[in-house]
């Protein structure tokens, strides 16, 4: 496996997986009123996940390719 694509593995598709997880989390919980601090912050780290997952995959896309 190359350098690369080892650096799509763990910089997008690992936190990509933990925010997929944290949402469909989220959605098996009860309703919005009901959510609590803890609640809030799995949100806040779930989008943050997100934000690193698009980051890691546009550094990826931008990365000038080497023969």
């Amino acid at each position: 496996m190359s350098n690369s694509y080892r650096h799509v593995a763990t910089g997008v598709f690992v936190p990509l997986f933990l925010a997929t997880a944290g949402f469909f989390d989220m959605t098996q919980r009860a309703t919005f009123r009901m959510f609590r601090s803890v609640d809030v912050f799995q949100l806040v780290v779930c989008g943050m996940c997100l934000g690193i997952a698009l980051t890691g995959f546009i550094e990826f896309l931008r990365r000038t390719r080497s023969s």
